[in-house]
């Protein structure tokens, strides 16, 4: 838990998908988790004929992640990671320094609003291992622009810690899904361009001690719904 952070209820739930699969539930609630503020959690199964009807009573977008607070609902995964920077400056989820927090939003924005063939061809599907897709020019594209944002922040701003920015910020939240995609599909990231800090990055997200936590919780989900 973050320094500073109180024990007590911040009033905050969020609503989120099913861990195996919900790549956009993940990023808050890693920010939330590693930032060490209260919440409660509540979760709409995913897939389902009912689940957009479930989702429409938390959220007016009708997706999922939406974080309820005392001002309203934030139903975005870029707003909550905003919000919650501001509301909780003891977590440290931006970077202190002005040129370094000026990279870190724009390499979460670039993920937020970027990726496309990365996100239909490798839809997030955490507990599982899969064969890679075929290899589009656009997924190819994607996934070296990925390669190449993590190298690159690893080698400017990475020194004092294992993560983009050294220790846990909202753009290691935001590239979290995309680790996990790696992984899924077997990626061979020296394939396209990494010079082992893209891999070595992807490792450090795993051992997470939230991504642990939530990934524990994707089997339980899992072991629970095979059984309905």
């Amino acid at each position: 838990m973050a320094e500073g952070i109180s024990m007590t209820d911040t009033g905050y739930t969020l609503v989120i998908g099913d861990k195996n699969y919900s790549s956009w539930s993940l990023r808050p609630w890693l920010a939330l988790k590693q930032g060490g503020i209260p919440f409660v959690e509540e979760c709409v199964r995913l897939r389902l004929p009912d689940s957009k009807a479930k989702i429409f009573r938390h959220s007016p977008s009708g997706k999922v992640p939406a974080l309820k607070t005392d001002v309203g609902v934030i139903w975005d995964s870029m707003a909550i990671a905003e919000y919650l920077a501001e509301q909780h400056p003891e977590a440290k989820l931006w970077p202190e320094d002005r040129g370094t927090r000026a990279a870190a939003r724009v390499v979460s924005a670039e993920m937020h609003s970027s990726f496309a063939a990365l996100r239909n061809d490798m839809p997030m599907d955490l507990l599982s291992q899969l064969p890679a897709p075929p290899l589009s020019d656009a997924l190819e594209a994607n996934i070296r622009r990925v390669v190449a944002i993590w190298m690159d922040i690893r080698a400017r701003f990475g020194k004092n810690g294992p993560l983009l920015f050294g220790d846990f910020t909202n753009a290691d939240a935001m590239y979290a899904p995309v680790a996990t995609r790696f992984r899924t599909y077997g990626l061979d990231l020296a394939s396209f361009g990494d010079d082992g800090a893209a891999a070595a990055y992807v490792d450090s997200i795993y051992a997470l001690p939230a991504m642990e936590e939530w990934t524990e919780g994707a089997k339980a989900e899992v072991k629970a719904r095979a059984g309905d």
